[in-house]
C-alpha cells in the first residue's frame, strides 16, 4: 500500500494546481489520480473551453469565407483537425509538468473510497490501496442525458464533447436544450453551415437573463438561420437510416424534426458516480454536489471538494479559485473563503459573445434596489463599426440611490475582455462615473464604457 502526505482525484485546474504547490512548495508526497488519459488538465482543455473556442474561432472564419456546403464541411473537418492538435499538446504539456515534477505521482485509475483515508485505484494493472492523510476532489462534472425515449445510446446523439469529436458536418443539426452551451453551439455550427433547430421544453429563451438581452440574442441567432421550437416536450428519438427522428408536442400538436445529428445540452452534473463518497462520510447536497462549507472542506475532516464536482458555477476560473481558498488554508497566507468570492464574471461565446457580472435589470428590482439603467447599442461603438460586429446591445444596472454598479450585460464583440474592467470596478465599488471618465485607446470596444456610463437615465 502506497502512502502519502496528499491524493488528489481528478486532474482538473484545482487539483492540478495543488499538487503542484503542496510538491514545490511544501514538499509533500502527492498522489494525483486521473481515471483518463485524454483528461490531463481537466474539462476546460479537453472537452470544454479550449476545444469549443478553437471551434467558435474557425467556424467565424469559415462564415466570413461563405461557399458551397461541401466548401464549408471541408473547413470544418480541418478545423475538427486543428482543435485535435492543440488539445493533443496541450494535454501532454499538463501531464509532463506533474509527471516529471519532484513529489508528484500521477496514478491512470478510478479512485473509490473504502475509507476516509485510504482509496482504491482500479488500473490497467489491477487495483491497488493509496492512502493519505488528506484528500481533494476535484472530479468535475459530466453531461446529464435526459430520459426520453430512444436518445440514450443513439449512434446519431452527442454531448457536446462528442460532437467535437464528429469530423462530418451536419447538414442538418439538433440542439436539445435552449441554455448556454446549447446558444453556444448553435451559433458555432450555424456559422459553419449546419441547419439548426433549438428544441427547448421551457416558454422563454435565455430564462436567466433579461428580456431585452435574451430577445436580441435569439433575433442575432434567428439572422443566422437558427430556428426554435420553444415550449416543445421531446417525447422520442428513433433512428433512422443515416438520420435520426425526433417526436415532439409542440404548438398545440404532435411534430417531428429529422436530423442528421442530435446535440445533447440539457446541462452537466457533478461526476461522483463510483467515488463511494459514504465510505469517507461524505455528505452529498440535494442536487448530488460534494458538500462543503465556506473552507471547501467536506463533512469528513481530512477531505475538501473543489470545482463542478461541488455542484455549483460551473467554470474553471472556479476550480482554480477553490484552489486559492484550499491553499489559504493548508499553505499558509492571506486567510481566504468562498465566501469572499464576489461578482462573477460569465461569458457565453456566441457570435457576438455575451458576458455578464453581477445582477440583472430584474433582479435588482425584486431585491428592493431603486434601478437605474444604461443601455448602449452595440452600432454605436466605432471599434463595432471596424469590425462589421454591428449587432448587439449593452446593458448596466446601476444603484440609483448610490451610483454603484450592480451588474451588467454585454453582447457585443470583445465582451468577454471588457466585462472583466467592469467587474474589477464592482469589486473596488466604484461609481459608475469612475468608468464612465475613464480614459481608454481608441478604437476599442473598451472604451465604450465611457458612453455606457455616462448615458444612464
Amino acid at each position: 500500500m502506497e502512502e502519502y502526505d496528499a491524493v488528489i482525484i481528478g486532474f482538473g485546474k484545482g487539483g492540478k494546481t495543488l499538487a503542484a504547490h503542496l510538491a514545490s512548495k511544501r514538499k509533500k508526497r502527492v498522489a494525483l489520480i486521473e481515471q483518463s488519459d485524454r483528461m490531463y488538465g481537466g474539462t476546460c482543455i479537453n472537452v470544454g473551453c479550449i476545444p469549443s473556442k478553437s471551434l467558435v474561432l474557425a467556424a467565424q472564419r469559415s462564415e466570413a469565407l461563405g461557399g458551397t456546403f461541401e466548401e464549408k464541411a471541408r473547413r470544418y473537418a480541418e478545423a475538427i483537425e486543428k482543435k485535435r492538435a492543440l488539445v493533443s499538446m496541450l494535454r501532454k504539456k499538463n501531464f509532463d509538468k506533474l509527471d516529471k515534477a519532484e513529489g508528484v505521482t500521477v496514478l491512470n485509475g478510478r479512485a473509490a473510497f473504502i475509507s476516509p483515508s485510504q482509496v482504491k485505484v482500479e488500473t490497467e494493472k489491477g487495483g491497488q490501496v493509496v492512502s493519505g492523510k488528506n484528500f481533494f476532489i476535484n472530479t468535475g462534472s459530466v453531461p446529464f442525458i435526459p430520459p426520453v425515449e430512444g436518445l440514450e445510446g443513439s449512434p446519431y446523439a452527442y454531448t457536446s464533447e462528442g460532437m467535437m469529436e464528429l469530423e462530418a458536418l451536419p447538414r442538418r443539426l439538433a440542439i436539445i436544450g435552449g441554455g448556454y452551451i446549447g446558444t453556444e453551439f448553435a451559433s458555432m455550427y450555424a456559422a459553419f453551415g449546419s441547419e439548426v433547430t433549438v428544441i427547448q421544453d421551457g416558454e422563454t429563451f435565455l430564462a436567466r437573463e433579461d428580456e431585452d438581452i435574451s430577445r436580441e440574442v435569439k433575433g442575432i441567432l434567428e439572422e443566422k438561420g437558427v430556428a426554435f421550437r420553444l415550449g416543445a416536450q421531446l417525447h422520442s428519438v428513433a433512428d433512422g437510416n443515416g438520420h435520426v427522428r425526433l417526436r415532439m408536442a409542440w404548438q398545440g400538436g404532435e411534430k417531428e424534426l429529422e436530423a442528421d445529428a442530435v446535440l445533447v445540452a440539457t446541462g452537466r452534473i457533478p461526476n461522483t458516480e463510483g467515488l463511494n463518497l459514504a465510505a469517507a462520510g461524505i455528505e452529498t447536497t440535494p442536487r448530488g454536489g460534494v458538500k462543503t462549507d465556506a473552507l471547501l472542506r467536506t463533512s469528513a475532516p481530512n477531505i475538501w471538494a473543489m470545482g463542478d464536482v461541488r455542484g455549483g458555477l460551473q467554470f474553471t476560473y472556479i476550480s482554480l479559485d477553490d484552489f486559492r481558498v484550499v491553499w489559504s488554508q493548508i499553505g499558509g497566507g492571506i486567510p481566504y473563503t468562498e465566501k469572499e468570492r464576489k461578482n462573477i464574471p460569465n461569458s457565453v461565446f456566441t457570435d457576438p459573445p455575451l458576458s455578464t457580472v453581477g445582477m440583472k435589470e430584474k433582479e435588482a428590482r425584486e431585491a428592493g434596489y431603486r434601478v437605474r439603467i444604461a443601455r448602449l447599442p452595440a452600432a454605436a461603438v466605432p471599434k463595432a463599426q471596424v469590425l462589421g460586429q454591428t449587432r448587439g446591445l449593452l446593458k448596466a444596472v446601476i444603484d440609483a440611490d448610490t451610483n454603484r454598479i450592480l451588474g451588467a450585460s454585454f453582447l457585443c464583440a470583445e465582451s468577454h475582455e471588457i466585462i472583466n474592467t467592469v467587474k474589477l470596478a464592482m469589486d473596488l465599488k466604484a461609481g459608475a462615473d469612475v468608468l464612465g471618465r475613464q480614459v481608454f485607446t481608441h478604437p476599442t470596444m473598451g472604451e465604450a464604457l465611457n458612453d455606457l456610463f455616462a448615458s444612464g437615465k
